[in-house]
């Protein structure tokens, strides 16, 4: 072969691949299978452009072609995952977990492969290389479990692309479906750590909510409603518990209003009722906040924003860091240090959120539960905290007032704040098993 035409190949093949990996990863390798796979092949794309160019310069050459052919391939995707870099806290998060882990899966062993295809036979900078390329294989293979329990059952299952933890000590005892929070969310970890008293009276199945484009209330409705068929059939039942926590809790009560049928009951802690309502009010009591304590750059931020909805999910950013700060309470538990999340699962946690946050949340802004849900033909019952944010308390205590259901009732947690799942577990636990005790 003529010496172009080697270089041609030497380009041509991590652009190739580059295009090939946008259409099936446009947000980068996500599961264990697509991060083997990337790392697999664009190795042997680093080998192959690294032998045809016969260069060490295919080193940076390989991976640059594949990024800027990946990159432009994928263009038509939004969300922060894939928008340009944004000069922020969560701007600088996102492009370490995004972009930053797919150059590990992606971008590391093509070099790797273009050093060893370009003749580079240096032993310390191979050794390192092949090192660092051995640890980020073991990190992508290693699978979700979670822990057995003899007698019951413990398994995580996959519904129609979507995720779920299901444990419980008895497979008779009542099934409760537990939705959380963040859009794109995941609250597995926390069930697992913190509330297992829930397995010893229930059977728990804990929902990962789905993150990507296209996502609206009813698609969150029909993901609850598909779940829920998948418990009723694997255990026998007619109906559910359905619980869900702050953002999660409003696709779940519409899906408990529309499908009353699937549950026994609904359960809602941190109850989001209104989200622009919700979001003024924290936008103003921020504000008052970051005046007092002298936080210039904050009031500037906000005052030049104006009150929300905001067209960008940067622009939430402020709520996002310091909500917590302004009510003093405890921020949200991640709970990342469990088994049944895989090394890049945990990577990943901001990223999936984030472009959950960015598909969906516009779509919410014109759901008034107190419109929307005025009634429940199902059982309704709430947890909330003491402490509790002003911005979701105010809505919440209109709505609840109003709600006309069968049953009605709400335990307050008088020392928590917004997750009294993690705050308050112990006492948690005990106030959902009394308030189901009749099943």
């Amino acid at each position: 072969m003529l010496p172009g035409m080697k270089r041609s190949l030497a380009v041509l093949v991590p652009v190739a691949w580059g295009v090939a990996a946008a259409l099936w990863t446009p947000r980068g390798p996500l599961t264990g299978g697509q991060a083997l796979g990337s790392i697999a092949i664009s190795l042997v794309v680093g080998i192959l452009a690294g032998r045809a160019a016969g260069t060490r310069w295919m080193i940076l050459g390989a991976p640059l072609a594949y990024a800027i052919a990946f990159e432009l391939a994928r263009m038509s995707a939004t969300g922060p995952s894939v928008d340009a870099p944004h000069p922020s806290v969560l701007g600088f998060l996102v492009l370490i977990t995004g972009r930053g882990v797919h150059g590990l899966l992606s971008l590391f062993p093509m070099a790797a492969g273009a050093a060893w295809g370009s003749g580079v036979r240096r032993r310390i900078p191979l050794g390192l290389a092949a090192a660092g390329l051995v640890l980020v294989t073991v990190a992508a293979a290693v699978p979700a479990r979670t822990q057995r329990i003899p007698g019951g059952v413990a398994e995580l299952a996959e519904v129609g692309g979507l995720r779920v933890m299901i444990r419980g000590r008895d497979t008779a005892a009542p099934v409760l479906l537990f939705v959380p929070g963040p859009p794109g969310g995941s609250m597995i970890g926390t069930l697992r750590l913190r509330l297992p008293a829930l397995e010893e009276r229930f059977v728990v199945a804990t929902l990962d909510r789905r993150s990507g484009a296209g996502m609206t209330l009813d698609s969150e409705v029909a993901d609850i409603v598909a779940v829920t068929e998948h418990l009723r059939k694997r255990f026998g039942r007619d109906r559910i518990v359905l619980a869900a926590h702050s953002g999660g809790s409003i696709p779940a009560v519409t899906a408990a209003h529309r499908r009353p049928g699937l549950f026994h009951a609904y359960l809602g802690i941190g109850q989001a009722v209104d989200l622009r309502d919700s979001d003024r009010i924290l936008y103003g009591d921020m504000l008052a906040w970051a005046r007092s304590a002298g936080r210039d750059d904050l009031v500037d931020r906000l005052t030049a924003q104006g009150p929300p909805p905001w067209p960008d999910v940067y622009d939430y950013e402020p709520f996002q860091l310091h909500a917590p700060e302004v009510y003093g309470i405890a921020g949200p538990p991640f709970d990342l240090g469990v088994p049944e999340y895989t090394p890049l699962a945990r990577a990943h946690v901001m990223t999936t959120m984030l472009d959950a946050w960015d598909a969906l949340y516009p779509n919410l802004q014109d759901v008034d539960l107190r419109r929307d849900v005025p009634e429940l033909a199902i059982p309704a019952y709430f947890v909330q905290g003491g402490r509790e944010m002003r911005s979701l308390a105010e809505p919440f205590a209109t709505w609840y007032a109003a709600l006309r259901a069968p049953g009605k009732r709400l335990v307050v947690l008088p020392e928590s704040g917004h997750h009294p799942m993690s705050e308050e577990p112990d006492r948690f636990a005990a106030a959902v098993t009394e308030l189901l005790s009749g099943l």
